[in-house]
This record gives C-alpha cells, structure tokens and sequence, in this order.
C-alpha cells in the first residue's frame, strides 16, 4: 500500500515531530509512505478568507505531488477536508477526482482502511480529547451530540484501550476551541475567549493532556494554556499512537 503523507504547513513549520510521529507510525503498520519534498500549503487558508479562486496553483502542485498513491493520509482533519472538496484541475480533473476519494485524516484512515481494532501500549495520564469542528463536522470522526444517534469516535476507539490512559467525558464534547484558521486573526477577542471557555471544561476534568486530531487546534489551545501559566500540554493523537505496539 502506498501512501503519500500530507503534512500541513504549520506542523511542518512548527510541529515538525506530529509528522515524524505520523509517518513512523504509518510504517509500523506496514505501509510505503512517502513523503513528497515539493509539497506545499494546500490552499485552505486562502479558500477560507474568501479566495478560493486564486488557488488553482496550490490545486495543480498538488495533484503533482500526490498523483500515483493508492491513499492520502494527512493528521488534520481541516486540511484534509478542503481537499476532499475542493481539490479541482481543469486539466486534470481525473487526477484529482482520484485524490478527493482517496486522501484520508489519520484516525479516519487508522479505523477505516487498516481496520486498526487494539492499541497495545501504555500512557498514564489523564486525558481530554478535543474533537475538531472540521473532523467531526466534515470527515464524521465522531457524532454530534446534538443529534439523537449512537453516540462514536474515530480517535476516540484509538486511545480507549490503552493502558493507563484515562479518557474523559468532556461536559461538552463538540464545543469549538475558537480557532478557526483565519477566524483567530480577524475575531482575536471573539477567539481567545471560546479558546478559554473549551479549557475550562478540561481544567474541571483535571486532564494532563489535551489531545486531538488537528494540531492547528491543539495549537490555539496549548497558547491560551502557555498565557495561563497551566500545567496541562498539548499532545497530537499522533504522538500518542507512535509509541505504542499497534495491532
């Protein structure tokens, strides 16, 4: 299985162990990742403040860069999303029709194509997952509570069986930390203070860790903690899996 690995431009720039992370675990469970050198940011922030039609660049560098793979796998959910729907080549529609259908967030990809069932492995700590609007929104990582359903979760089925890991039940599970890409730049205030409300919920849990799937979140959030002078960190879902024996 041949796997190209998608790294977002802020894990790439300030994260860089969340991709480390990613792809030694990717090829611990037996997959040819590669990771294209060429690759840059797939357009999002751009699309997201309105400009999606000066994108078309990002689009064609990137379905040069991840043509050819049999998946895409990427550790974010919001990345991985704006490919899945708004990848497009007027050339070379055929190529990125084939990368919408087969590029994958990790969890997503960990349950859904691997069939990844136990996690062998310990992480004593005490822990609060912060689920991603564009993961549980977008990709249907996890239910909504506010919907009457069989309540899910993609990453959540990841960590539940490691030993030692104490997985909270957040009061509110699906709240938004306030990030929202370029939402945290033009509504700092409005921001900074849902960042602070999402902390609230896991400082009264007593968590140890926050952890998620997209680490532009976890990056939102380990600030306001950083400011706060807390002592709960931020740890990518990737990180945790990476160092522990995956079945």
């Amino acid at each position: 299985m041949k796997v190209g690995l998608f790294i977002p431009c802020y894990v790439d720039q300030f994260y860089p162990n969340v991709g480390i992370a990613t792809y030694e675990l990717l090829q611990k469970l037996g997959c040819e990742v590669d990771f294209p050198m060429n690759q840059t940011c797939c357009g999002q922030p751009m699309a997201n403040s309105g400009y999606e039609h000066l994108t078309g660049d990002c689009n064609t560098n990137f379905i040069a860069n991840f043509s050819g793979f049999d998946y895409v796998v990427c550790p974010s959910g919001s990345c991985t999303l704006h490919v899945k729907d708004h990848l497009h080549s007027d050339s070379e529609e055929p190529k990125a029709e084939h990368i919408r259908k087969t590029v994958y967030e990790l969890t997503e990809f960990l349950t859904d194509v691997l069939k990844v069932e136990t996690i062998e492995g310990e992480f004593p700590y005490k822990v609060g997952m912060h689920q991603s609007c564009h993961g549980q929104r977008g990709l249907k990582l996890a239910q909504m509570t506010e919907l009457n359903a069989t309540p899910f979760s993609k990453p959540g089925q990841l960590l539940e069986g490691i030993k030692g890991l104490e997985l909270v039940s957040l009061s509110r599970k699906d709240e938004c930390c306030g990030f929202g890409g370029t939402f945290c730049v033009t509504e700092e205030a409005v921001s900074v203070k849902m960042g602070q409300d999402r902390i609230k919920d896991h400082e009264k849990h007593e968590v140890q860790f926050i952890t998620g799937g997209d680490m532009s979140c976890l990056m939102h959030l380990e600030g306001i903690l950083r400011r706060q002078k807390s002592p709960i960190k931020t740890i990518h879902i990737a990180e945790i899996l990476n160092t522990l024996q995956v079945k």
